[in-house]
């Protein structure tokens, strides 16, 4: 079957029922998948994306922000079952939220890579074609193609970056006319790597721009990761960037968000993010942990 015929296939499989939307926000982390896409084909691997909707969404009469999550994993791991619970909550609130996996390397292809490249070159690759995709089909999927949101957590953080901001590493079977522009980030602990500078395709440090969407981003102040980040960080400032807001998870490790109070709670600060940013309307529908969890606010 050709991967045109499985989309066409896959746009007409039945959304949620109601009643599997309305369970989602008490299932945790037996969220559903959402509903499964290809958008590409990839050494000869389908690559897909999982969607879901508002309840009740028509993409006929609706054109709602989009985003669309790329989970973690090293690069060379991972799956969409990272962001289900968040998808999941986003669309209750409004948006059609998507979570898309992406080629990695085996470790005989990493070692046959010429040198100079490193293995997440596919990976940017990839992710700019979703991205492209998710615009491609707007119509269908009922999204305003001009208010995407991207992001993800450690390595899906890192290149939902270079996917946006690099303009080299694309696919030449994608359509050339639509661009990976979004205009606004949720990063959890994006894997920034001190040594990416071996190759500056993959290294947001040669492609950062003063004029950064706004962007949140989510660090445990013991993550080894946030070394990375910080150097990131510190230049964007040094650009005079104002665009980005940092939450610190005191005492917490990465991928501290995956689980317990400290996934409701930074996806409670990404939802007042975008409500900041006119991309949500009202108040999160979530309910902060009694047990007192709390994101600190760094300049």
């Amino acid at each position: 079957m050709n991967c045109q015929l499985l989309v066409l296939l896959l746009l007409a499989t039945p959304a949620l029922s109601q009643t599997a939307a309305k369970k989602i926000s008490v299932m945790g982390a037996d969220a559903p998948p959402g509903k499964v896409y290809i958008y590409k084909v990839s050494a000869g691997k389908p690559q897909q994306m999982e969607i879901y909707s508002p309840l009740n969404h028509d993409p006929m009469k609706a054109k709602v922000p989009g985003m669309i999550l790329f989970h973690g994993g090293s690069w060379t791991g991972g799956s969409l079952r990272q962001f289900r619970i968040a998808c999941a909550y986003f669309a209750s609130r409004g948006l059609v939220c998507a979570t898309s996996e992406y080629r990695m390397l085996t470790g005989a292809e990493v070692k046959a890579l010429p040198a100079g490249e490193t293995k997440k070159r596919v990976c940017v690759t990839d992710a700019k074609s979703a991205i492209r995709w998710f615009k491609q089909h707007a119509g269908e999927l009922g999204i305003d193609p001009q208010r995407i949101i991207t992001g993800g957590g450690s390595a899906g953080g890192h290149i939902s970056a270079l996917a946006t901001m690099n303009p080299g590493l694309n696919d030449p079977a994608d359509p050339k006319d639509i661009d990976t522009s979004v205009v606004a980030y949720v990063w959890f602990n994006p894997a920034f790597a001190t040594d990416d500078d071996k190759d500056p395709e993959i290294d947001v440090l040669h492609h950062l721009k003063v004029d950064l969407p706004p962007a949140i981003a989510f660090f445990g102040d013991k993550d080894t990761w946030k070394k990375g980040w910080d150097t990131a960080h510190t230049k964007w400032k040094s650009l005079g960037t104002k665009t980005i807001d940092l939450q610190i998870a005191p005492g917490q490790s990465h991928s501290f968000f995956n689980s317990g109070p400290w996934q409701t709670v930074t996806l409670i600060a990404a939802d007042r993010f975008l409500v900041k940013n006119g991309l949500l309307t009202g108040e999160p529908t979530k309910t902060m942990p009694a047990s007192g969890e709390k994101l600190v606010p760094t300049p």
